[in-house]
């Protein structure tokens, strides 16, 4: 029977926690989504006794990271600001200050380059007590072993500094912090260390190399591999990390498996993720958000796809994936091909009404498309001359109604002036066209070797006019200052019917999560940790619009078929179904909330507690050992 979860409190009413992440104040993944939206639960239940730690980045820092000053800093009483005080007194550039998110949560941040002179020997010690080689010339590990000595200071240093019968546990996430833990076990420091990998390393690329990837999980030889990608010093650091580490954690079931092979221990603890559910006092709330943001695709739309050809905008439905370019891991190439299978489907059922699907990825591009970007600004000129012909049109016919006595209506052309006539017919005129709607939005670097274009090409799902299925890829992230939208991430998929992320490789999965979060129906698969998590913790999860796709035990083939048919079900629902589907939806997030997550984390504090300080070897081995 697993035992209730701990308040901070019980954990240990004087214990001082350390989260230490790359993606503090440094957004650079989605380990930054976790951290940054876990903030205000973690800050709620241990208050000034939780602290973060990250490498100092000026370009990312000066948005997000608001430093004390030298006066606020001397003034301050608790140990954090005692162990900076020190660390400076010593020489060392360490910034103590605040993470401007919802939280206010205190932040630690220590700049990596100030100890790129002392890399050679930093490089010698990790060889020599770890067996961990590292390659010259790869800055992203100098900063990440540079960093390692540093943060292993800085805790050391905490520890110090911490009143007497105080712990302190230190929480690091992924391997490019896992550098101190090794040492921090060797040289004894008493401090609880919880180790948590998001995704192993060498997982990630396996799975975008091996479409047989779980079958031959077991049978993988974890040194050779890691060669063979060229990232044997990050996988030596993760494997060091997991087995320093007094708790050694991860985000799935499914990454368990990988923890077993590629790491060789079991992690004591799964840690899920989620995000702070913003609840809505009404349900109509929520509904009124997604009609204001939808109103704004429509306006994408109609200028992306009008100039060619117009159908009814209120018989269409928004559909959308997003996330990292991984073609396969991302379960791209499975959408694309339901995508293909549903366009045929409605086109022989003859079912009324269209489908747009927007793929939104981050790829290298050289600008976008001009004559996207020009119909875009037409349509905004056209809808200029528009509001200016209702206000004339508006104005006099206010004036002839009070002054008729005639009841009719007159008639309305009549009450448009020339110039106003011959500007909307020229601006029609300059923007309407025969090409085809293009199904990019931007010009790529590498247009030719795009496996979506080219799954387009060969599909020929190129947005013709009696495709029922329309594809927009833009592959940049949306955000306020895009020309194209215009608006934040988050309402852009609020404004959307369904979230498509049948993934072949995801630890977790955000993607979903998000959509949920605002109320949108959403379709996983059971090779992401979020899809893994659903059908273990939610029976009636179908009726709650989370949808998910079978990978495991399913070919390709199969799964597209089941994908297929879950969107064909979703194409022919009503309006009054939809509705209703996203209040069952909206109604589910907050088993998600980190306020009901977070008890996890706990756990797993307080489990390193029970297992004592630096001063055992645990399950410690060096990483020569393993």
């Amino acid at each position: 029977m697993e035992r209730p979860a701990p308040t901070p409190e019980q954990v240990s009413p004087d214990a001082l926690l350390v989260e230490v992440a790359w993606e503090v104040c440094n957004q650079v993944g989605g380990i930054y989504t976790v951290i940054r939206s876990k903030v205000p639960a973690t800050v709620q239940g241990w208050d000034d006794r939780y602290c973060l730690l990250g490498p100092y980045f000026a370009h990312q820092a000066q948005s997000e990271f608001e430093g004390l000053s030298d006066a606020e800093l001397d003034r301050a009483t608790d140990p954090f600001a005692a162990a900076v005080r020190r660390m400076r007194a010593q020489g060392y550039d360490v910034c103590l200050g605040h993470w401007i998110v919802t939280g206010n949560p205190r932040v630690v941040l220590i700049n990596p380059f100030q100890a790129y002179d002392r890399l050679p020997q930093i490089k010698a010690d990790l060889w020599q007590h770890h067996g961990i080689p590292t390659p010259d010339h790869d800055d992203l590990l100098h900063q990440v072993e540079a960093f390692g000595l540093l943060a292993k200071l800085f805790i050391q240093t905490l520890a110090a500094e911490k009143a007497a019968g105080q712990a302190v546990v230190a929480h690091f996430h992924e391997w490019m912090t896992g550098v101190a833990i090794p040492d921090l076990r060797r040289e004894q420091v008493p401090v609880h260390i919880v180790f948590t990998t998001h995704a192993t390393l060498l997982g990630r690329y396996l799975a975008m190399n091996d479409a047989a990837f779980y079958e031959h999980l077991m049978l993988v030889d974890w040194m050779a591999e890691a060669r063979h990608f060229n990232i044997e010093t990050a996988v030596r650091v993760e494997r060091a990390a997991a087995h320093g580490a007094h708790v050694f954690t991860t985000v799935s079931e499914l990454t368990v498996r990988e923890c077993i092979y590629l790491l060789d221990r079991i992690p004591d603890a799964v840690l899920p993720n989620g995000l702070n559910i913003e609840r809505f006092v009404a349900l109509h709330e929520f509904q009124n958000l997604h009609k204001l943001y939808k109103d704004k695709i429509n306006e994408f739309v109609m200028a992306h796809f009008f100039q060619s050809y117009a159908f009814d905008l209120d018989k269409t439905l928004y559909l959308f994936t997003s996330g990292r370019y991984e073609y396969h891991n991302k379960g791209f190439d499975l959408t694309l091909e339901a995508l293909a299978r549903l366009n045929y489907r409605i086109q022989q059922a003859g079912l009324d009404g269209n489908v747009v699907m927007f793929f939104i990825t981050k790829r290298p591009f050289h600008s976008i498309n001009p004559e996207v970007l020009q119909s875009r600004a037409v349509l905004d000129e056209v809808q200029d001359t528009c509001r200016a012909i209702e206000r004339q049109v508006g104005e006099r016919l206010f004036y002839a109604a009070a002054a008729s006595t005639d009841h009719r209506l007159p008639n309305l052309a009549d009450m448009v002036d020339d110039y106003w006539k011959l500007r909307y017919r020229r601006t029609l005129q300059s923007w309407k066209t025969t090409r085809l709607p293009p199904v990019i939005t931007h010009n790529l670097v590498d247009d030719q070797n795009d496996d979506i274009l080219n799954f387009l090409r060969r599909a020929n799902l190129v947005n013709n006019q009696h495709d029922r299925v329309k594809i927009v890829y833009h592959p940049d992230f949306v955000s306020p200052t895009s020309p194209l939208f215009g608006m934040e991430y988050g309402q852009f998929v609020r404004g959307c019917h369904l979230g498509i992320f049948p993934s072949y490789y995801e630890p977790w999965g955000y993607t979903p999560l998000e959509c949920v979060a605002r109320g949108v129906p959403a379709i996983t698969s059971d090779l992401s940790g979020f899809g893994d998590y659903v059908l273990q913790t939610m029976p009636d999860h179908e009726d709650k619009g989370i949808f998910v796709v079978n990978r495991l035990e399913k070919s390709f083939d199969e799964a597209a078929e089941e994908l297929t048919d879950m969107l064909w079900k979703f194409v022919q629902l009503n309006r009054r179904e939809r509705i209703t589907q996203r209040n069952q939806v909206e109604s589910s997030a907050e088993l998600f909330d980190w306020k009901n997550l977070r008890q996890h984390y706990d756990r797993a504090y307080e489990l390193a507690l029970e297992r004592g300080g630096s001063t055992t070897a645990n399950t410690y081995v060096l990483t020569s050992e393993i």
